[in-house]
């Protein structure tokens, strides 16, 4: 299994990605609120080894992964996306291609 790094650098950029994907103050949103106190449940103390955290981090991993997947995805799809039918010679530029001149100056 490939090591997770530090949950702190985990909760950073959880709360980055919230912040990106919301267009209001993300601190007031219930998905912020439930990281937060999950986050804050399953801190260690030294009192006691909280299996659950490492499960948590995982967790909260995964979860940014989707997060920054899903926002790249919309980028790259906002990016890209057809817009509708092109010219052969839009095509043909695009690829980095010129079509050939007809004679008789038609082309």
């Amino acid at each position: 299994m490939a090591a997770l790094g530090s949950p702190l650098r985990t909760f950073r950029g959880l709360l980055r990605e919230l912040r990106r994907a919301s267009g209001r103050p993300y601190r007031h949103t219930p998905a912020y609120r439930h990281v937060v106190a999950a986050f804050r449940t399953h801190r260690v103390t030294s009192e006691k080894l909280c299996r659950a955290q490492q499960e948590l981090h995982f967790q909260a991993a995964t979860y940014l992964c989707l997060l920054r997947s899903v926002r790249q995805h919309a980028a790259l799809h906002q990016e890209y996306h057809g817009k509708g039918e092109r010219s052969p010679e839009e095509v043909a530029g695009l690829v980095g291609f010129r079509l050939p001149q007809q004679p008789g100056g038609k082309g």
